[in-house]
């Protein structure tokens, strides 16, 4: 017994100890552990405090409020108005306290149904750790009596060595170890403490889990009671919009904007796109604020500036003069007689094909902006212009010519831009000049003269001797004074494009009259589709100058490409907000040149077509040196077209003519127009060799001359029909290699041999064609006269009878002009 006690067994059998139970586990080579199965007990939740605590403060509001009762306090005086407010706290605390009951109301059911799950938890518990212990009973009597075996063994050894017999411990204990059964159940594995405690062994939840269960519940109970405020948004609504980045703006669930656009019968997924309306619609029914916007906003960095001046900003500045009249009264001669230059001298053809801007300064100190317009009928569009942006019309009429058509023109350019005039009448020194003419016939146009008691003032003036050029020049300064013209030169500028070209050495040059503002070298400019940062600014006296305020003229270097003349200068902020700009109303113009070809049915296509078949077309590709210059030549060949005869400008553009003209031209079979430009080497070369046409024009009466007449060689000729004699068939007859021969007697006129004529039954016409034979008797003739009898034969035509009546005519092609 003492060895067995070294060795650490022992009889004593499995039991409970303390508050949990232990289990003695048997290990290899006779050793064992005490393994202790403890049940932890699950805390209780006691009552909330805050429960409590708005209890007490409930007995405390209670008792103040007694307090405040003016009934309880019969001695204390309270007017109506302190107990109405005293009434209202009162009321509103109870609210808030069954509020609070409601929320503690809620967290202790919640606690209460934990509680008996904790419970539910701790019985099944209890349960494996019973099963254990059914496991563990038969497993340590089996043990037990395994154990008192090998002492008897163990006492009966002792006794056997003093006899001589040999006892091997290991073979007696393989005859006492225990079944089968039990030795898979041993080493099948350790009894671990998840076991125990579990009925499957899986993991369970801890203590420190259940916590933060139950305090994410409390949570979402406060939350849930507490309401909710709703949060309204500015939400940006552009032209079309996907469903994802729509729910996205609005913080809201993709699938929640689905299903409100089913709701309202629209069938979209969240990557599909809506228009701007249906997106207000959703906005609006979540509650939203829609903010409309469109990719014209990019426009805005222009418009904030369009704000009006300050009074105290503005400063008087500089009139600006439109000099307009019919070509050839001398407007340009006598911009020359106020400037002291020689302009006209180096004009082709000696009128003025292209507007121009000068500023000039009078003896007096004044300055004066000048705009000299062409007086060709083509130009219109550049009068509309030089009308638009001026103050002051100068209105020039020849003494000896009167009113004449582009006069009338500039009369009702005045009227459209609501701008005075003053007329000047030119070339009064001539012998057959007469002022008073011109003053009459202006009264048909309803511009009566000061010195006809009007309200226009009229100056007699000649270019040539200078007379009246003084006096002009006063009443031009009394007319700026009544006027009173001021502009803020402290802001950003603004101007408008009068003139725009392609120079080969300096690139795009745009002519531009500043009206608002300072323009400064380096300012980030937008010019319609063209932007640009400003590299140099020429005046009108071909200096350079570093800023130009406003009423200036200037020449404006540096942008990306040719603008259009008209087009507004606007100064921006930065290179990307130009860059946009540009972009924006790049896009703008190319969508209105797409939809025009867009819309159209197969039938009007198949219409369109037919009716181009019977027109004749002719192409051409325009190149001008200013874009004023190839606007009106356009204008001018769209003039030319008529029903008959289409001219088709393929390409207009400004600069030389390059090889990629040449290239468009060889494609489509036209010629190309150079207006005071050449072809360059590389263009001149592929038009040889392509066999292009290419004309060159500094004078656009010669240009439009020549179209109409080449425009005229399309139109198809004039037919002529002149009857020259009646013949009626007396007789029929068949001729052998001939077919049938009518006999015939010319009642009327004459037959030629080589006329057409008409074969007519009963007055109508049966066929029309040519004659093959002609014979007289036996011989073949070209002529019959009127009484003599024939012999006719018709070409590829034998259905001849007797008494038809044969019409013979002739036909003469004249050629036609374009009027």
């Amino acid at each position: 017994m003492d060895e067995n006690e070294k060795k650490g067994t022992s009889s004593k059998t499995l039991s409970v100890r303390g508050s949990g139970s232990s289990v003695r586990m048997n290990l290899s080579h006779g050793r064992s552990k005490s393994v202790l199965i403890e049940t932890k007990r699950k805390k209780i939740l006691k009552p909330n405090k805050n429960i409590l605590s708005s209890n007490q403060n409930l007995k405390t509001l209670t008792k103040d409020n007694t307090d405040l009762d003016p009934k309880s306090q019969p001695n204390k005086s309270y007017s109506e108005e302190q107990i109405d407010r005293r009434k209202k706290a009162i009321e509103a605390a109870r609210e808030e306290e069954n509020k609070k009951k409601e929320v503690d109301r809620k967290i202790a059911e919640k606690a209460l149904l934990e509680k008996e799950e904790v419970s539910k938890k701790s019985e099944k518990e209890n349960l494996a750790v019973q099963k254990v212990l059914d496991v563990a009973q038969p497993i340590e009597e089996s043990t037990q009596k395994n154990r008192s075996k090998i002492e008897n063994k163990f006492e009966s050894k002792s006794s056997d060595t003093s006899s001589g017999k040999k006892f091997k411990k290991d073979d007696e204990l393989k005859e006492v170890r225990p079944s089968k059964g039990y030795s898979e159940r041993r080493r099948s594995g350790k009894l671990t403490i998840n076991q125990a405690l579990s009925d499957q062994g899986g993991r369970q939840r801890s203590i420190a889990s259940l916590r933060r269960r139950q305090e994410k519940v409390k949570r979402r109970q406060i939350s849930d009671s507490a309401e909710r405020e709703k949060v309204k948004r500015e939400v940006p609504v552009p032209d079309s919009i996907t469903v994802q980045e729509l729910a996205n703006r609005m913080a809201e669930r993709s699938a929640s904007v689905v299903k409100t656009l089913m709701t309202n019968g629209i069938m979209a997924t969240q990557n599909q796109t809506i228009d701007a309306d249906t997106a207000i619609l959703i906005v609006e029914e979540f509650d939203h604020i829609p903010i409309r916007v469109s990719a014209s906003d990019v426009e805005d960095a222009i418009l904030k500036h369009d704000e009006k001046d300050a009074a105290e900003n503005m400063k008087p500045r500089a009139p600006i003069l439109t000099v307009m009249g019919h070509v050839d009264h001398g407007k340009t001669s006598l911009l020359d007689a106020i400037r002291k230059t020689n302009t006209t001298g180096n004009e082709a053809g000696g009128i003025t094909q292209h507007i121009g801007a000068y500023q000039v300064k009078t003896e007096k100190g004044s300055l004066f902006t000048f705009l000299d317009t062409p007086g060709h009928s083509a130009f219109t569009s550049m009068r509309s212009r030089g009308a638009q942006v001026t103050d002051i019309i100068i209105l020039v009429v020849a003494a000896d010519d009167g009113v004449m058509p582009q006069t009338i023109e500039a009369i009702n350019h005045a009227r459209a831009a609501k701008v005075p005039i003053i007329v000047a009448i030119n070339k009064c020194d001539k012998e057959n000049s007469d002022p008073n003419r011109v003053r009459t016939d202006l009264l048909k146009h309803e511009v009566i003269v000061e010195s006809m008691s009007g309200e226009v003032l009229d100056v007699e003036v000649s270019a040539s001797t200078g007379k009246g050029v003084e006096t002009l020049l006063e009443n031009i300064t009394l007319q700026t004074e009544i006027l009173e013209l001021k502009a803020n030169p402290n802001r950003e500028a603004e101007g408008t494009v009068i003139e725009a070209k392609l120079d080969v050495g300096r690139g795009p040059v745009a002519t531009v009259l500043v009206q608002k503002g300072t323009l400064n070298k380096g300012d980030i400019i937008v010019v319609g589709d063209q932007w640009g940062k400003v590299r140099a600014l020429i005046d009108s006296q071909n200096v350079k100058v570093s800023q130009v305020g406003p009423s200036v003229p200037v020449e404006v270097l540096g942008l990306n490409g040719t603008p259009e003349a008209g087009d507004i200068l606007n100064v921006v902020s930065n290179e990307t907000e130009a860059r946009e700009i540009a972009n924006y109303r790049n896009q703008v113009i190319k969508d209105k040149k797409d939809a025009l070809g867009t819309g159209k049915t197969l039938d009007q296509m198949i219409a369109k077509a037919k009716e181009d078949e019977e027109i004749s077309e002719l192409p051409l590709v325009v190149k001008a040196d200013v874009q004023g210059s190839t606007e009106a030549i356009v204008q001018a060949l769209n003039k030319i077209s008529t029903e008959e005869v289409r001219i088709t400008v393929l390409h207009s553009g400004v600069g030389a003519i390059t090889e990629s003209d040449v290239i468009l031209a060889e494609a489509s079979k036209a010629p190309i127009i150079g207006f005071n430009v050449r072809a360059n080497a590389s263009a001149r070369d592929g038009a040889n060799q392509k066999e292009v046409e290419l004309r060159y024009y500094s004078i656009i009466y010669d240009l439009v001359d020549d179209i109409k007449k080449a425009a005229s060689g399309l139109l198809k000729p004039e037919i002529k029909e002149t009857i020259l004699g009646y013949a009626e068939i007396l007789e029929v007859f068949k001729v052998t290699n001939a077919g049938k021969v009518a006999g015939c007697l010319i009642t009327e006129g004459n037959a030629k041999r080589s006329a057409k004529v008409r074969l007519l039954r009963d007055n109508v016409v049966i066929h029309e064609g040519s004659l093959k034979t002609l014979k007289r008797f036996k011989d073949e003739v070209e002529t019959v006269q009127s009484g003599q009898e024939c012999g006719m034969a018709f070409s590829d035509y034998e259905d001849i009878r007797k008494k038809d009546v044969i019409e013979i005519f002739s036909v003469q092609k004249i050629a036609r002009t374009l009027n």
